[in-house]
């Protein structure tokens, strides 16, 4: 029996990190339900949302007023979470330049604070960034020419992630998001992908749901649009300059609200589960979410059924592996908490951080705890 579960997680988890991807690959090699991209000029609403972002908010509207779009036709709002410090007054310094500052009192959350300044946006498609990222000046043209295709109810962007400072989970989080954004142009080849990226990602403005206050946007809203028979679309041309977090503390945290929201948000639909009415919407989820959530339990029953092989030199090699690979990731972390830099230990300390942030949200999600707020966090 113990051989049986040790191969059993041995495969899973080899599936959930490199067949999946694979399988997408291959089966993209033979399907091409490519996007009927055509430059077209609607009319863009660009919504950044906003708390205590006094730091960045000006570098944001600056980017944001240089990138290459007619200015007649682009809509610029800052929904404000109830910010305290200056960024609402930093924002009015813009009015004269037509950015629009909308307050939303209470501190709702970053998902509220969309469902309402969407109600007041006049573009035909509205464009969701937040306030630390900078986006290459053909952004918008970029992935406004995939609503061409009427098939198309949403568009997400691609993360460049930098890390300038060299960071020990920089490292392991720029490799991570160029392996994504991987696989999301593989599933737009074949015909959708199922989630966005949160700080560039587009709807059509007709299409938006309001959408629960402790679901996360940029998953949920696409498989709303899903739900209604169009496709979501990756457009890698359409860059977002993001910086990585600097410490494994702040991944972790930011992990555990990522998760745990995208937890509840993926229950909100889970009707998209069902394989036999939503097909290959529904494989990508169990495969590239689902079973993802879950690997921190198949690790730890990998790790204890091999325990309990030992005596035999192919299963003591691999647990001898196993010991390493935490032993690597327990070293970075402590490396990264005196600030110190070893690159050997950042993907193994990166891997352990999102899985135990996983755990945690997976826990968070069956207690009934939800994040619905986020706090700025500076590096």
């Amino acid at each position: 029996m113990a051989k049986v579960i040790f191969w059993l997680m041995i495969f899973i988890i080899a599936y959930t990190y490199f067949g999946y991807s694979l399988l997408i690959y291959l089966i993209s090699l033979m399907v091409n339900n490519k996007v009927n991209k055509k430059d077209i000029e609607p009319s863009v609403t660009f919504l950044i949302t906003a708390y205590n972002e006094e730091e960045s908010i000006r570098q944001k509207l600056e980017n944001t007023l240089n990138l290459d779009y007619p200015k007649d036709k682009l809509e610029i709002i800052v929904a404000s979470d109830g910010s305290t410090d200056r960024t609402e007054e930093i924002v009015k310094e813009f009015r004269d330049k037509g950015v629009m500052l909308h307050r939303v009192e209470g501190r709702v959350g970053k998902t509220e604070t969309q469902n309402q300044a969407v109600k007041i946006a006049r573009g035909d498609i509205v464009i969701f960034s937040d306030a630390t990222t900078e986006y290459k000046r053909d952004t918008i043209k970029k992935i406004v020419r995939n609503y061409n295709d009427l098939t198309v109810g949403a568009v997400s962007g691609r993360y460049e992630y930098i890390d300038p400072k060299g960071t020990q989970v920089g490292l392991a989080t720029i490799l991570f998001w160029r392996y994504e954004n991987f696989i999301k142009s593989r599933q737009t080849r074949i015909k959708t992908i199922t989630g966005a990226c949160g700080c560039i990602y587009s709807v059509r403005r007709e299409l938006y749901e309001p959408l629960r206050r402790d679901v996360i946007s940029d998953l949920v809203e696409p498989l709303k649009i899903l739900e209604k028979g169009y496709r979501i679309a990756f457009e890698p041309e359409a860059i977002a300059y993001e910086q990585t977090t600097e410490r494994s503390s702040q991944e972790f945290n930011m992990r555990i609200r990522v998760i745990s929201r995208g937890m509840n948000g993926l229950l909100s639909v889970k009707g998209l589960l069902n394989p036999f009415r939503y097909g290959f919407v529904s494989f990508q989820l169990v495969s590239h979410k689902v079973l993802r959530w879950l690997i921190p339990f198949f690790a730890t029953i990998l790790f204890f059924s091999n325990l309990a092989l030992l005596g035999n030199r192919f299963y003591n090699l691999i647990f001898i592996l196993q010991v390493f690979f935490y032993l690597f990731a327990l070293l970075g972390w402590v490396v990264d908490h005196y600030n110190k830099k070893f690159k050997l230990f950042s993907l193994p300390l990166y891997f352990c951080v999102v899985n135990l942030a996983s755990a945690a949200s997976l826990i968070k999600t069956i207690w009934g705890e939800k994040d619905i707020v986020w706090e700025t966090t500076r590096n």
